[in-house]
C-alpha cells in the first residue's frame, strides 16, 4: 500500500505508541485521524507534529468502548477525505494488579478492560470494513502485547484481553480477506508515560530486569513499534493473520545463548 495520501485512523494516538504510529504514517505522506478519549491537548500536539512532518491530520474525540463513537471516528475520516485505507487499533487500558493476588481484580475490571481492548478493537474494524472493501483493499494492525502470548504483563485481565485480541486477529484475517489484511504487533516493555505511571516506583527496576533477560539486551521505544506497524501497512502485502513480536526477543525465554 502506498502511504502517500492514504487515510489512516490511529486509535489512542494522543501519546506513546499511538502518537509514534500517527507521526510515522504522516511522515510517509499519510492523512491521519488522531484519536483521543480524554487528552485533547496532547492529541492536538500530535496532529501538529503530523502536519509538520508532511502529512495531514484531524483530531477526533472518541471512546472505542462505545460503538457510536467508533462509527463517529470512521465517519470523520470519510467526511474529510472520502476513504479509509488503514486502521491501527492502539487504544487500550489495564489495571495494574499482581497476577497471584486473585482478589485484586473484580468482574467489573475484566469487563472494562475487555470492553476497550477487545470489543473496542472489534467495533473499530466493523466501523471501517465497508469503506475498505469499497476500495478493494485495506490494512488493520492491532496493537497487542507479549502479555497475550506469554501470560505476563500488568494483570491477568490485561493478559487475557490481549490473548483474545490475538485470536480475534486470526479470525478477522480469515473473514475479511482478500480485501482486508489483519495483523497484530505484540510489544514488550515500551518506554512510555503510560507504563511509567502504572509501574510507579518499580519502573526502573522492571526496566533493568527486562533488559537483562532479553537476547538483544534492550527495552523498546514507541518508534520501534511504529516501525513494525508501518511496515505491516505499507510493505507486507501478502501477510495477514500474523502476530509480530517486537520485544527484543523476550518471548524466546532465557534459553542458552552463545557467549
Amino acid at each position: 500500500m502506498t502511504l502517500r495520501d492514504a487515510v489512516c485512523i490511529v486509535t489512542g494516538s494522543a501519546a506513546g505508541i499511538g502518537a509514534a504510529c500517527a507521526e510515522g504514517l504522516a511522515a510517509k505522506g499519510a492523512r491521519v485521524v488522531v484519536n483521543y478519549s480524554k487528552s485533547e491537548n496532547d492529541a492536538r500536539e500530535v496532529a501538529a507534529a503530523c502536519e509538520a512532518k508532511g502529512g495531514q491530520a484531524i483530531v477526533v474525540q472518541a471512546d472505542v468502548a462505545s460503538d457510536v463513537d467508533c462509527r463517529k471516528l470512521a465517519q470523520a475520516a470519510l467526511e474529510k477525505w472520502g476513504r479509509i485505507d488503514a486502521l491501527v487499533n492502539n487504544a487500550g487500558t489495564t489495571k495494574f494488579a499482581p497476577h497471584a493476588d486473585l482478589d485484586a481484580l473484580q468482574a467489573s475490571d475484566f469487563q472494562h478492560i475487555f470492553g476497550v481492548n477487545v470489543v473496542g478493537a472489534y467495533q473499530m474494524v466493523r466501523a471501517v470494513a465497508s469503506a475498505m472493501q469499497k476500495e478493494g483493499k485495506g490494512s488493520v494492525v492491532n496493537i497487542s502485547s507479549i502479555a497475550g502470548v506469554s501470560g505476563v504483563g500488568s494483570s491477568v485481565a490485561y493478559a487475557a484481553s490481549k490473548g483474545a485480541l490475538n485470536t480475534m486477529t486470526l479470525s478477522l484475517a480469515r473473514a475479511l480477506g482478500p480485501a482486508i489484511r489483519v495483523n497484530a504487533v505484540c510489544p514488550g516493555f515500551v518506554e512510555t508515560r503510560w507504563l511509567k505511571s502504572g509501574l510507579g516506583a518499580m519502573y526502573e527496576q522492571q526496566k533493568r530486569a527486562y533488559r537483562a533477560r532479553t537476547p538483544l539486551k534492550s527495552v523498546l521505544q514507541p518508534e520501534d513499534i511504529a516501525d513494525a506497524v508501518i511496515w505491516l501497512i505499507e510493505g507486507a502485502s501478502k501477510i495477514t493473520g500474523e502476530l509480530i513480536m517486537v520485544d527484543s526477543g523476550m518471548h524466546l525465554g532465557p534459553g542458552n545463548r552463545a557467549r
